[in-house]
């Protein structure tokens, strides 16, 4: 099932998209589904990001190949960080370019919804939490990461968490799917998941018994190597086998 936040007309909502129509749901899509019966065309909604949640958690340097070319070795423990809700976008939104920054890279990722309330979660129990999955750009600003020694400044910018383009709550083997990322339709990243230092499983429950996860919570897997350099006019495109293309342009700040 694809879960969509859609815009139409003066109205955001939730829908179950079904081939090139949506059926729009009453309230949220975490927990029992409930539809209006009203049914829109495709062609008449605009896609939001699929969901805004009340934290977005971002697992740092999870791939070996990425962990060393930001010249540092794996770490031994997943390292988790936060980027602010207002950082959020959807596909086909653009990602600006801030004026304080000469250096903004894109990072693409496999990104967690989790479904419900859950704190302390043990492994095996995991995949109970989960409601599905997006395509996520962990937008950076490399040089402005180097310079404050933390990350929240880089990576927090306004339209930095490009999510979307909807929730795959099917996904039959996440710990196994392609992630591609493409720049001006050149493939700069291309890996498994299953090359994570961390799996999916250990991420959740890492980060479970640190902080309390709530419904719609957005986990960032962390990004393969190859991550690349983008300037005004590019467009970055990542995607990920089973879910589908996140696509952005990329403009000056304005």
């Amino acid at each position: 099932m694809r879960l969509v936040r859609y815009s139409h007309k003066d109205k955001v909502g939730y829908a179950v998209l079904e081939a090139d129509q949506v059926k729009v749901l009453d309230g949220h899509p975490v927990g029992e589904l409930h539809y209006t019966g009203e049914v829109l065309a495709m062609q008449d909604i605009r896609l939001l990001a699929p969901i805004i949640p009340s934290k977005i958690v971002c697992i740092g340097k999870n791939y070996r190949e990425h962990a060393l070319e930001m010249g540092s070795e794996p770490p031994t423990e997943p390292l988790f960080f936060f980027k602010p809700t207002t950082s959020i976008i959807g596909s086909e939104d653009a990602i600006q370019l801030p004026k304080q920054s000469e250096d903004v890279q894109h990072e693409s990722e496999l990104a967690i919804v989790i479904s419900r309330l859950c704190k302390d979660v043990p492994v095996e129990r995991v995949a109970d939490v989960i409601l599905g999955y997006t395509c996520a750009n962990d937008v950076t600003a490399r040089d402005l990461q180097h310079r404050d020694g933390q990350w929240a400044r880089s990576k927090g910018f306004d339209t930095f968490c490009p999510l979307g383009p909807w929730i795959e709550t099917e996904l039959a083997d996440p710990q196994n799917v392609k992630i591609e990322c493409r720049l001006n339709g050149q493939v700069t990243q291309s890996a498994s998941a299953n090359q994570m230092i961390h799996s999916i499983a250990d991420i959740v429950s890492w980060v479970s018994h640190h902080i309390t996860l709530l419904p719609g919570d957005v986990i960032l897997t962390g990004s393969p190597a190859g991550i690349s350099r983008m300037v005004a006019g590019d467009v970055v495109e990542v995607e990920i086998a089973g879910i589908g293309i996140l696509r952005n342009k990329v403009a000056s700040f304005e």
